[in-house]
């Protein structure tokens, strides 16, 4: 089963990099995280994968003071979603004509559902920003929706400041990922191995 799990997991975050560089290739709106990438990798001329990765390390940093605990799958998102990001921008062409770029941009949502499934029906821990909405919404008593909400409009916001790129994509993935997680990942889920239950002859522990 941890096999399963790894495998999963690796695959899901390949998927989660591939999706990322097809939505920059369509051309019409990134996620609110992703346009804040977008805007900082323009502004200081790194790659959008390596930032994805040291801004990855920076959030995990914000892990301390919310006392939250990373797994090995926070660490592998932290690093293998900004590699493949890269890779998938450097074998993806950029489409120039309206139809390529929508079809670009539905098959990066659908490709994100599918990787964000894999990757959180693994349960080997979440990625750092998820961590990060958590984990504030846990210390402050506010919900996950209110958290994560706030989070996103601030680093849209910031993003769109610096450049990165926000439009119609930034919508469609706002409306559309939410529902398509949810219908996906029971399909991904591992099962985590029930307890063996205590037999009959054996007396409760008083």
């Amino acid at each position: 089963m941890m096999t399963r799990r790894i495998t999963q997991l690796l695959i899901g975050l390949a998927m989660y990099g591939i999706s990322l560089a097809m939505f920059i290739r369509a051309g019409l709106g990134l996620d609110p995280w992703d346009v804040f990438h977008q805007g900082v990798a323009g502004k200081i001329g790194w790659s959008i994968g390596t930032v994805v990765v040291v801004v990855s390390f920076l959030v995990l940093l914000l892990w301390i003071p919310l006392r939250q605990m990373p797994g090995f799958g926070t660490l592998a998102n932290a690093v293998l979603v900004g590699v493949f990001a890269d890779i998938g921008l450097a074998l993806i062409p950029a489409f120039s004509h309206l139809g390529g770029q929508i079809g670009m941009l539905a098959g990066a949502v659908v490709l994100n559902g599918i990787a964000s499934a894999c990757y959180i029906g693994a349960r080997l821990g979440p990625g750092a920003r998820d961590g990060l909405m958590t984990g504030l919404a846990r210390r402050t008593g506010w919900s996950v929706r209110l958290s994560r909400t706030l989070i996103e409009v601030a680093v849209l916001g910031v993003g769109w400041l610096l450049g990165g790129s926000v439009g119609v994509g930034t919508v469609v993935y706002a409306l559309a990922i939410g529902p398509l997680v949810q219908l996906l990942l029971p399909l991904f889920t591992v099962p985590l191995k029930a307890p063996l239950a205590v037999p009959e002859t054996v007396p409760a522990a008083p």
